[in-house]
């Protein structure tokens, strides 16, 4: 007996309206993500850093950005939470699994993608759409125009990637540089003001440690992580050209550079900052 499978344009039809609920689900998700800890933040913080709390001169940016104690670096906000998801979504994705193993999918790697990897940029779509909501209602406190341009084409990069199913393996490159993030967020808020040094620990050892885990973070996750980026589009070129729709190809070969330009410029800053610091404390010995 023989049976025969066909596939109608309703299945493909299932099929896509499916793959939308997935990323809309995801996106409430991330959403609702910031949302949760956000409150949590704003609960939290006051019982266990009362010396440090109410001396900070915003804490709207502190219950939406991060928290810390004199013992350890732990961060609160929704942000931190963000970054530290999506850094070991993206480790699990390229290296832990065989989603973007060319020895699995061989040319096709540029076209894998999985609910899991839809899921994972949906959470992190969410999260961007919540961060520049209340970078724009609260413009400039919490964020200055690079932050607005930095959230835009992150965002603009991960929607066509998803939509698409394609470049995911260089979206997740790109979402790994996330991991500088609680480091960023226990040394400065965005309007530039330490949290180490509004508590009163910029002269602490602990404000020197989080400056040398920030540049060494920075080096690997946004300037040699982005060699990366290009030197693997370099080799794998032909497969981008010939596999990624027009758009996404263009966008590929200019949101990456940009964001590297932005990296580096803040590493620049970063940089200055750490050899002040050090060169502070010792002074101070």
């Amino acid at each position: 007996m023989k049976t025969n499978f066909s596939f109608t344009a309703d299945d493909d039809a299932a099929s896509v309206s499916s793959k939308q609920l997935v990323l809309l689900a995801s996106i409430c998700s991330g959403i609702l993500m910031c949302k949760l800890v956000y409150d949590f933040a704003a609960y939290i913080s006051p019982l266990r850093f009362n010396a440090a709390y109410p001396n900070l001169t915003a804490k709207l940016e502190w219950n939406g950005t991060t928290g810390f104690d004199h013992l350890t670096s732990l961060t609160l906000g929704f942000s931190t939470f963000h970054a530290v998801f999506v850094s070991v979504a993206s480790i699990y994705l390229l290296v832990i699994s065989d989603q973007f193993d060319e020895n699995v999918h061989g040319d096709s790697v540029v076209n894998s993608t999985t609910s899991l990897s839809e899921a994972v940029m949906g959470i992190s779509l969410g999260y961007f759409i919540a961060d520049l909501t209340m970078i724009f209602w609260h413009f400039p406190t919490l964020g200055g125009i690079e932050y607005v341009f930095h959230h835009c084409l992150s965002m603009f990069s991960i929607i066509l990637s998803v939509t698409s199913g394609q470049a995911q393996f260089y979206i997740f490159i790109v979402l790994l540089s996330e991991a500088t993030t609680p480091f960023v967020n226990l040394r400065w808020r965005r309007v530039n003001d330490r949290y180490l040094d509004t508590s009163g620990q910029k002269c602490s050892k602990a404000y020197t440690l989080n400056g040398i885990a920030l540049f060494l973070g920075w080096l690997v996750a946004r300037i040699l992580v982005y060699i990366y980026y290009f030197v693997h589009m370099y080799f794998h070129f032909h497969q981008v050209v010939k596999q990624v729709f027009p758009l996404g190809f263009y966008s590929l070969l200019t949101v990456a550079p940009v964001l590297s330009v932005m990296n580096l410029l803040w590493f620049w800053k970063i940089t200055k900052g750490l050899i002040k610091t050090i060169s502070k404390a010792r002074h101070r010995e």
